[in-house]
């Protein structure tokens, strides 16, 4: 964990270096400065020497400015380093990422990702600041105090090093019983953030069926359980302060009492009691910051782990050595696959998949929910990975390929359409990023969005709100495919993509793909026969098996679910028909 962390410091090795560096000397400073005071007393106002008094006045003012400008610089760099290190850490688990497969992804789900990339960091990144200053200066402090504290009076000194197993032992017990509990409210974090992302994004459903109540005692159910945990944590981390002070007071008041004494038996100056006093603050003050060090410590730890949990992550899928970097044509070949989403799985999702689609050809596919139409397409541009067999594009395996220009070949429109927020422009050249505005038009014309695109006052300059939330449903699926008809694939996905356009616009869309992309592969998953009968081929599938291939004809003369599916539509279309 601290190897993968500590690589993301990098341009800022220097600061992380010079922070600790003026740190230890503003510790010279302070601790020099109680010494400089018992000479001040004992040789200057006790002794009524007005020119030691100066001198040593003088040295005590320079080296109070010296430890402001040293504590100043080490301020100022470890706060470069601290807020460096956690941009760099933002920067690798985000890039890290991108470069998931949709299985790595599934592993961390999208809500414990987020609060990794934001809350996790911002505690990584408060601990390193406190590791590189205070961690620093309080060990540093301790020592340098201790050993002029020795050079004063060796027998006091002793009731300092009494101390320290004391605080040691209280020190441990209260990190042990903390940390669980700190990690248990990072992982409940995750749930949190998961219900504040579901109602955010499903708020128009929330509403509509009247659920507010119910998702506020969702909210209120996870929010408690992080109240209960962290006031758990907090109260244990509380004794910290306690145990300290103790320590403190209870040095202070034996150094009093026994300095007293041997000032009174004339084996102590006054000058070096007070030093003395001042060195026991500095000492037991250090054991405190350290022990705040390590509070934030723990805390941070579960945060540090979670982080490191991501930037070690291998992503499931890889290039392999040698990658092909063409794809011949658009010919799809499955050969004795099978699927499994985790390896444990007891039912494979797909199984004794074999299939041989001609490049250029338009493959219909049907099945019922949960039959695993999405999962099939999904392993064409290797978002996942077959678990056995054989898938081939373009008469090679796609794990042969470079990732990058398989996905390139192969264009996707989702069963979930998203858009981001931009313009309608900048949305389009997710597909192409140097495509011109001609053809921009030109692909919405393909997929039937031009027409509606210049209705906007802004036309394609027209700025789409995050998710899309300022279009409709079919217009979102309409900007999605000539989204990916700008990338001029090989191979064309639509996902259930053209359902919420009206038949008449699904028609048009069909008849531009066959008229202007005729060498492009297309395979359309549909709920209705409308959208695919025209086909080339369908494919029907059951339970993530093939239970039919073949033309519209021959589909209606063998295969049994889809023939009634066609008679199930076809007479809810007449019914829908005679009712009007």
């Amino acid at each position: 964990m601290i190897k993968k962390l500590s690589a993301c410091i990098r341009e800022y090795k220097t600061a992380s270096l010079l922070a600790p560096l003026f740190v230890t000397l503003e510790v010279v400073m302070e601790t020099i400065i109680p010494m400089l005071m018992a000479l001040l007393i004992d040789n200057g106002i006790e002794a009524g020497n007005m020119s030691e008094v100066t001198r040593i006045g003088l040295l005590l003012v320079v080296c109070t400015l010296l430890s402001m400008f040293f504590g100043a610089c080490s301020g100022n760099y470890a706060a470069l380093a601290a807020t460096g290190f956690a941009k760099n850490l933002r920067k690798d688990m985000y890039y890290r990422i991108q470069g998931f497969s949709f299985a790595n992804i599934d592993k961390f789900s999208t809500s414990g990702i987020v609060t990794r990339l934001t809350t996790d960091v911002s505690n990584v990144q408060m601990a390193y600041q406190m590791i590189i200053r205070i961690a620093v200066r309080s060990p540093i402090m301790f020592i340098f105090a201790l050993g002029m504290s020795f050079s004063l009076n060796a027998r006091l000194s002793l009731i300092f090093l009494a101390i320290i197993p004391f605080l040691a032992l209280g020190l441990y017990l209260i990190i042990r019983t903390a940390f669980p509990v700190m990690q248990r409210v990072f992982r409940t974090y995750d749930k949190l953030n998961n219900v504040v992302q579901e109602n955010l994004s499903g708020i128009r459903v929330v509403k509509s069926f009247v659920r507010e109540k119910k998702e506020n005692e969702k909210f209120d159910e996870v929010s408690d359980e992080i109240y209960t945990d962290f006031c758990k944590g907090e109260k244990t981390l509380a004794f910290n302060m306690p145990l300290m002070q103790l320590a403190i007071y209870t040095a202070i008041l034996l150094i009093s009492w026994l300095g007293a004494r041997m000032i009174v038996g004339s084996s102590m100056t006054t000058g070096h009691l007070t030093s003395l006093l001042t060195y026991a603050i500095q000492i037991l003050s250090s054991l405190m910051m350290l022990s705040m060090v390590f509070v934030m410590i723990t805390i941070a730890r579960a945060s540090a782990q979670r982080v490191a949990e991501i930037l070690s992550e291998e992503s499931s899928i890889v290039n392999g050595p040698n990658p092909v970097k063409e794809v011949a044509d658009g010919s799809i070949s499955f050969r004795n696959v099978e699927f499994r989403y985790a390896k444990d799985q007891e039912k494979p999702s797909l199984s004794g998949i074999n299939l041989e689609i001609a490049s250029g050809e338009t493959i219909g596919i049907l099945g019922g929910t949960g039959s695993s139409k999405s999962t099939l397409v999904q392993l064409i541009p290797r978002l996942y990975d077959v678990t056995s067999g054989q898938l081939l594009v373009g008469g090679r395996d796609v794990r042969d390929y470079d990732l990058e220009t398989l996905r390139n070949q192969v264009a996707m429109v989702l069963q979930k359409n998203v858009l981001f927020s931009g313009t309608i422009k900048e949305n389009l050249r997710w597909g192409n990023p140097d495509a011109t505005d001609e053809e921009l038009v030109h692909a919405c014309q393909l997929a039937q969005a031009d027409s509606f695109i210049q209705t906007f006052p802004q036309k394609y300059d027209t700025y789409i709100e995050q998710g899309g939330t300022n279009v409709s449903g079919g217009q979102r699926q309409r900007l999605c495919i000539a989204r990916a008809l700008l990338k001029k694939p090989k191979i064309l996905i639509l996902d259930d993509s053209t359902s919420a356009v009206d038949t008449h616009t699904d028609a048009m869309i069909r008849k531009a793909f066959r008229e202007e992309i005729p060498g492009t592969t297309k395979l359309i998953i549909a709920q209705r026969i409308s959208s695919v009968q025209d086909a080339d081929r369908i494919i029907v599938l059951d339970g993530g098996k093939v239970n039919g291939f073949g033309t519209h004809e021959e589909l209606l003369a063998t295969n049994k679910i889809y023939r009634e599916v066609y008679e199930s539509q076809m007479k809810g279309g007449d019914s829908d028909a005679n009712d009007a």
